[in-house]
């Protein structure tokens, strides 16, 4: 996906200049989550506000919002980008994911109502029929989880997972690209559904603790694929060579979309 496809039609909710900060704050976050700004992305003010039709102040504060957040960080080149994950940061977020889901599942089991419990058994049906494509499987994995979060009855739980929910988006591509993911998941998801259909919040909360376990470590094995990828790809890649006398120029970026990420987010 790219930012055009996000939209900038004149019509498409812009607000008055008393909101344009949230409102740019708004769109660049959905940029970020649906991948149209892909991690280690370099951002400047100028492009982003070019893309929103607004001035250039609002943009800058979205962005430092976004950068206390740390869904933004300083580039090597100077300006802001994109967070970029590295293998301990990806470790950090599955402990304290697994945690959470765990109290998640649990808490499901204990207060989830007959139609919340209908519809998780009807989210493993409609994901059991869905084609192989790892970006489907993404979206309704995060649904599935969402309902999950729901059916526990806990808003601060909630919140807390929603907030770390948005930096799955910066680890890179989905789990579902790693080898026998669908199938894995789809026994790991069975096992955290019986066990909240049974009322059992120890077993629902060593089920999903497990899932999540396992989804680290399809992580690992995807950035890894994609590390040595790259690295391929660099290998192939012929030196330009440079006059004797002179020093290399700085690369230039495309605006907006300047720099990149072998990397796509779930």
């Amino acid at each position: 996906m790219t930012l055009e496809a996000l939209g900038n039609d004149p019509e498409d909710g812009r607000p008055g200049a008393r909101g344009r900060s949230d409102w740019a704050y708004e769109r660049l976050h959905e940029a970020i989550r649906e991948g149209a700004l892909e991690p280690g992305q370099r951002i400047m003010e100028t492009d982003v506000s070019s893309w929103l039709r607004i001035s250039r102040t609002p943009v800058r504060e979205a962005m430092h919002r976004l950068l206390a957040e740390g869904l933004l960080e300083p580039a090597p080149t100077g300006g802001l980008q994109v967070a970029l994950y590295d293998l301990r940061a990806i470790s950090e977020f599955y402990a304290t994911r697994e945690r959470l889901e765990g109290a998640a599942a649990a808490l499901a089991a204990e207060h989830a109502d007959p139609t919340e419990r209908r519809i998780l058994s009807a989210m493993l049906d409609a994901m059991r029929a869905l084609p192989a494509d790892p970006r489907a499987h993404a979206r309704e994995n995060q649904a599935f989880h969402g309902q999950i979060y729901r059916a526990a009855h806990n808003r601060f739980l909630l919140k807390s997972l929603s907030a770390l929910l948005n930096f799955v988006p910066l680890l890179g591509r989905t789990t579902y690209h790693a080898p026998n993911r669908f199938e894995e998941a789809d026994r790991e998801h069975t096992e955290i559904v019986e066990a909240i259909l049974a009322r059992d919040p120890k077993r629902a909360e060593e089920a999903a603790r497990e899932h999540i376990r396992h989804a680290y470590d399809s992580r690992v094995r995807v950035v890894t694929e994609d590390v040595r990828t790259a690295a391929e790809r660099r290998s192939l890649q012929k030196p330009v060579p440079v006059p004797l006398g002179r020093t290399p120029q700085r690369a230039q970026y495309p605006p907006v979309l300047a720099g990149s990420a072998p990397l796509k987010a779930e």
